[in-house]
């Protein structure tokens, strides 16, 4: 079924309805997790998308764990796509990537279906949803297999991830414990990312940055006063930025790793007004 009606302006806030259409399978006699939702607002046309990964560390989370960001989204003239995905341990981290490609696939494929526009998509996701975010607009190699290209991202806002570069998060995590004498976590980023050092590169967004790829515009959201996050951001930064890729760093005070996703949408959350900023000049080029 086709809803293509009338023309919303993104980004103006709107009475209009919100609608929901529900575990939408994005891959054919799939899984039971390869399911996306689709949160539109009535009759709209031609609205950007954005394309929304959960966190949970690969283990765990939900596609209904977006609590105001459906609503504010499509509210300003957005449809809006939560998409669940396999989980460790009973998969590897390259097929939970590749969840996500297809997931991106069936939107951009269906989405005109609900008002949206395929070729005017963000990718945004939360902690694990931050890192598998930022995989999807770097590393090329999974939307090639999915026929798509970077040509049809408008950007990519990562929130709170602390595995942009894999390596260094697992060597200050072990740093730490040791330093500590605390024991070694038995399923620690090392093991979640194959613990093989060329598979902890490969899965990292800053082994992929380079010129002239298309690489799309990034904000790069994350808790101030956390200095793993912190790091990371500024490191995922530097390498964008070396790369001419646009980049904007933001981050948030008084909050928790937790509170930044879950503020997102409040009209007075800092990070969020970071956030329409960036999406409005994202689609005015």
């Amino acid at each position: 079924m086709r809803y293509a009606l009338l023309a919303l302006v993104a980004l103006a806030p709107s009475a209009r309805a919100q609608e929901l259409k529900a575990n939408i399978p994005y891959v054919e006699k799939g899984h039971e997790r390869q399911v996306l939702d689709v949160h539109f607002p009535a009759g709209g046309k031609n609205l950007p998308v954005v394309f929304w990964i959960h966190g949970g560390g690969w283990q765990a989370g939900d596609k209904k764990d977006v609590q105001l960001k459906p609503k504010v989204f499509t509210e300003r003239g957005f449809v809006f796509v939560s998409t669940n995905y396999r989980l460790l341990p009973a998969v590897e981290m390259g097929d939970i990537i590749r969840d996500c490609a297809k997931a991106l696939k069936w939107t951009h494929g269906h989405i005109g279906e609900f008002g949206g526009d395929p070729k005017r998509v963000f990718v945004m996701g939360h902690s694990a949803g931050a890192q598998l975010a930022a995989i999807l607009c770097t590393d090329d190699r999974y939307l090639k297999a999915e026929k798509l290209s970077f040509d049809i991202l408008k950007g990519c806002v990562p929130v709170d991830g602390d595995t942009y570069d894999v390596p260094a998060i697992i060597a200050v995590a072990e740093a730490r414990w040791k330093a500590h004498g605390f024991e070694f976590a038995k399923f620690g980023h090392r093991e979640k990312f194959g613990n093989d050092p060329e598979k902890h590169k490969d899965f990292s967004a800053v082994t992929h940055v380079a010129k002239g790829k298309g690489i799309p515009p990034f904000l790069l959201l994350h808790v101030a006063e956390h200095p793993d996050v912190s790091a990371q951001a500024r490191r995922f930064a530097k390498v964008l930025n070396d790369a001419a890729v646009p980049v904007t760093v933001f981050g948030a005070r008084d909050t928790t790793h937790g509170r930044i996703n879950a503020d997102l949408g409040k009209p007075d959350d800092p990070a969020t007004k970071m956030l329409f900023t960036f999406v409005t000049d994202a689609l005015k080029k």
